[in-house]
């Protein structure tokens, strides 16, 4: 197996982190007092050339936990009339994400990374949320870092000048339907193909693998 073969795997172009995008759309902005309302994590997957592309999904309509503040204009924002409606089909914050946890760390573990990294738009809000609810269900094995993340609004604003998810997509040549955005299914979706687009792109300029200053100096001399 060549170094390049080597290279072509999550956990080598990724430091031993497993990336995974996640959106969140919620009932309000602070973490700690406002509900969680839907949920959707990808997965992602790299073929033998080293080429990124979305793999597994799963989604959920998530109740509000006890006492969850709900802001009027939140959920006049992401369409959500009625949180409590059993037409929702909503489950709790425990099963949403012991459900998504158990699926990240069967991918982690296959992939041969160490630990998860979430990928999301506008990252540190949906971090927040997540990591809340986990300390809210008493989930131990929670697979994301504790701090660091992958902010595909601050990747767009580099590799394409655009840091509003929407904008970012249509510069990238990525369909996006506004009357779709602001579900976590959609937003998840969308996110996922923005950040591969940006991975793959840096790869087909050249940036990946890195090559260090003795092999350029070497190449240029052949």
């Amino acid at each position: 197996m060549t170094q390049e073969t080597n290279l072509n795997t999550l956990k080598a172009r990724f430091r031993g982190y497993f990336p995974v995008v996640i959106d969140v759309e919620t009932a309000g902005f602070n973490a700690k007092t406002d509900a969680l309302l839907e949920i959707c994590a990808v997965t992602l997957k790299m073929d033998e050339e080293g080429w990124i592309s979305p793999d597994k999904t799963l989604h959920f309509h998530v109740m509000p936990f006890e006492g969850a503040n709900l802001v009027k204009e939140a959920l006049e924002f992401n369409g959500i009339k009625d949180p409590f409606s059993p037409l929702r089909g909503a489950v709790s914050e425990e099963h949403a994400l012991k459900e998504i946890f158990k699926l990240i760390r069967k991918e982690q573990k296959a992939q041969g990374c160490q630990r998860s990294i979430m990928v999301a738009h506008n990252a540190n809000f949906d971090h927040s949320f997540v990591m809340e609810a986990a300390d809210r269900a008493s989930l131990k094995r929670n697979p994301f870092h504790p701090f660091a993340t992958f902010d595909t609004a601050a990747l767009s604003g580099l590799a394409l000048g655009q840091t509003v998810l929407a904008k970012a997509c249509k510069t990238a040549g990525i369909a996006f339907d506004n009357r779709e955005a602001h579900s976590a299914l959609y937003d998840t979706e969308r996110t996922a193909e923005l950040f591969c687009e940006i991975v793959n792109k840096w790869k087909k300029l050249g940036g990946w693998p890195v090559i260090s200053p003795e092999e350029e100096s070497e190449q240029s001399s052949d």
